[in-house]
């Protein structure tokens, strides 16, 4: 095979996912009108995700957390009152 016909099988699937994700992305844009995305915090498995927050929440800022307190305590079944 050629070289240019190896780069093109490797580069038409992320340009048809792209496309996809563009096409999709303007559907929503059009029937939801614009939209805010941004980090949101799983407290069940302590993980995080972009995804689409309302207008009016705040965006998970990842500064002013600690991980490494979320696994401490659910070992200690500490609250947040305890902490304080």
């Amino acid at each position: 095979m050629e070289a240019q016909l190896i780069a093109i099988v490797i580069f038409v699937p992320f340009t048809l996912v792209f496309i996809y994700a563009g096409i999709h992305e303007y559907q929503r844009y059009k029937s939801q009108g614009r939209a805010n995305y941004g980090l949101v915090y799983d407290e069940e498995t302590g993980t995080t995700h972009v995804t689409g927050i309302a207008q009016h929440e705040d965006g998970y800022d990842p500064i002013e957390f600690d991980p490494s307190d979320h696994n401490e305590r659910e070992i200690r079944n500490d609250t947040d009152d305890d902490r304080a």
